[in-house]
């Protein structure tokens, strides 16, 4: 950290603007991913996207990796499948 600031100072003695070291680091999405950062919690269901099967969400399971039980195609997130629409 001490040769960050020394770094910083003597770039200010030799005129240059960008100062190392006072940026946030966190990119265009703010760090915070999809979802805002937010989980959606232990509860909720996963809904298929083709057919509109609904089932109980299991916590530490992402629906994503749940296949259909009725027709077979990959499940979502109920709140996903509403932010879309």
């Amino acid at each position: 950290m001490q040769k960050l600031i020394q770094l910083n100072r003597a770039m200010e003695k030799e005129g240059q603007e960008k100062h190392l070291g006072e940026g946030h680091g966190l990119g265009r999405g703010g760090g915070q991913g999809k979802n805002k950062g937010g989980a959606f919690g232990p509860s909720g269901f996963c809904v298929c996207a083709k057919c509109g099967h609904k089932v109980r969400h299991q916590q530490g399971i992402k629906c994503t990796t749940i296949k259909c039980p009725k027709c077979g195609h990959t499940m979502v997130r109920e709140e996903l499948l509403n932010q879309k629409r």
